[in-house]
């Protein structure tokens, strides 16, 4: 009967010990996922961010692309109100 009851105590212990291995596993798994997860989400935002500031650019190159149009058609249009000044006093 003792013999018995050893055995019994020995497979609970083997089991309890199966079970703390397996969650760990489990948790190492869980974690592994999470990181993955987490990393996939930064990537996320990154590329976000990368996106936003290509169009920050973009705006930024388009506006300066405009204000130099605007600022040679002003130049041309003094060339020539200057020219036709200068034709007026011969």
């Amino acid at each position: 009967m003792l013999r018995a009851i050893e055995q019994l105590k020995q497979m609970d212990l083997k089991n309890a010990e199966a079970k703390k291995q397996k969650n760990q596993q489990m948790m190492a798994e869980v974690e592994v996922s999470n990181k993955l997860a987490q990393d996939a989400k930064q990537a996320r935002i990154n590329k976000e961010k990368e996106e936003e500031m290509e169009i920050v650019r973009y705006n930024k190159e388009k506006d300066l692309k405009e204000q130099a149009r605007i600022e040679e058609e002003r130049r041309i249009r003094e060339e020539k109100e200057h020219e036709i000044q200068r034709l007026r006093e011969m």
